[in-house]
């Protein structure tokens, strides 16, 4: 968080974001694999990896409090900004070529959304961090973490150029869920366009918005689904047969969480709290040391945004019918925020000091030192990965900008 935010300028309308979440990730692997670090090895890298369930449900919290927050621009928006989200399945092109380049139930991960934060959050619940499909949305958020942004703004520039869809299209296309992709985006569009940019700025913030509050819902409900169909259906013809998968063959630890089976009692009630408590304490620091917000105002936000956490991790273990705990994590923390409600205010004034930046960034740290145990078998994932992620992020990015131009037509405002 000290380092911030480096935006290397490659021309006038491209430039490369380097995050902090990238940098903490980075030294969270690299102390894991320093052979003259003692102190981070196999043990510490067990407990970060069970540490990070938890820490899922923070991200996810913060993410459906935003959304209660942002209720009303939702259902104030046009047509053309709702239905572009659809545009999000366009990763799905990206399983098949996953398929053919030898990828299994990696595809699932990979292909079934953008692969930022709420997502990897979404896999790693469902599946458990150790599946092949927590690999797979590991390895495109990490490759589309660092070539992402410079690629989304030349494939923006590109696509206005030789595509001949409004600007407006493109301006929304480009809200995929991801700030710096956003921005990316949005540059060369501008450029193109000054005298449209207080719109197309307009046009792309509100999308973003959409897309970050509802993107985890359209994951859950819509494309995961349709990707583990798509997998089932293609895998026997496009991969190798007895790489298949069958649904009685997942192993256990994929298809349920150990620790969501176990029940419910006071010490793990208190284990998760201390857990909570210290995670809340070094966001609180980094988001003073980020963007020199309040440190008490911080800490309250924190502590709100983990007691919805703990309320739902809970609820899963009591409830006596099956419901993973980013459902009701989501449900909480969305009606708390809704304006109206009367915890709306008090939420929304100290949770609003936590920038989700800061938490995905000292979460990402826990993913790089636990993904360092499994390092060997991760680099694998190597060139081919990297054609994966470039379709994805095109996917969704010109699926998206089809649908908002159809849909812009159609209502008659371009």
């Amino acid at each position: 968080m000290a380092i911030g935010v480096i935006d290397i300028k490659i021309t006038d309308t491209i430039s490369f974001l380097l995050l902090p979440l990238i940098y903490s990730l980075v030294l969270g692997l690299a102390l894991y694999l320093a052979k003259s670090v003692k102190f981070i090895g196999p043990e510490q890298a067990n407990v970060a990896e069970g540490v990070m369930v938890l820490l899922i449900g923070v991200l996810l919290a913060k993410l459906a409090i935003s959304s209660g927050q942002s209720i009303s621009a939702i259902f104030q928006v046009g047509p053309a900004l709702v239905l572009q989200l659809l545009g999000d399945l366009g990763t799905l092109i990206a399983l098949p070529v996953a398929l053919l380049l030898g990828f299994r139930r990696e595809v699932i991960g990979m292909a079934s959304s953008i692969c930022r934060e709420p997502n990897l959050g979404i896999i790693i619940d469902k599946y458990g961090f150790k599946s092949p499909e927590a690999r797979g949305v590991l390895a495109i958020f990490v490759i589309g973490s660092i070539i992402g942004t410079p690629f989304i703004s030349f494939l923006s520039s590109i696509c206005t150029s030789l595509i001949p869809y409004h600007p407006y299209a493109f301006a929304m296309a480009s809200g995929i869920g991801s700030a710096s992709m956003n921005a990316a985006a949005l540059v060369p569009l501008v450029h193109l366009h000054p005298d449209m940019a207080t719109q197309l700025e307009a046009f792309a913030g509100c999308s973003n918005i959409l897309s970050f509050c509802l993107g985890i819902y359209m994951c859950m409900f819509v494309s995961l689904p349709i990707a583990e169909k798509l997998y089932k259906w293609l895998s026997p013809i496009l991969g190798k047969g007895e790489a298949h998968i069958d649904e009685e063959n997942v192993p256990d630890e994929i298809k349920e969480d150990d620790d969501a089976s176990d029940g419910l009692s006071s010490g793990k009630l208190k284990r998760w709290g201390a857990l909570l408590f210290a995670f809340s304490v070094i966001v609180t620091v980094g988001n003073y040391v980020g963007f020199h917000t309040p440190l008490i105002d911080t800490f309250i936000g924190m502590m709100i945004i983990s007691i919805v956490t703990l309320t739902g991790m809970a609820l899963e273990r009591v409830c006596p019918v099956h419901i993973q705990s980013i459902i009701f994590i989501s449900i909480i923390g969305l009606l708390i925020a809704i304006p109206g409600m009367p915890t709306s205010d008090f939420v929304a004034h100290y949770v609003s000091n936590v920038e989700l930046t800061t938490i995905c960034t000292a979460f990402l740290a826990y993913v790089g030192i636990s993904i360092g145990k499994d390092w060997d078998e991760f680099k694998k994932i190597g060139w081919r990965g990297i054609i994966v992620a470039l379709i994805v992020i095109t996917g969704t990015y010109l699926g998206s900008a089809t649908i908002a131009n159809f849909t812009l037509f159609l209502t008659g405002m371009i």
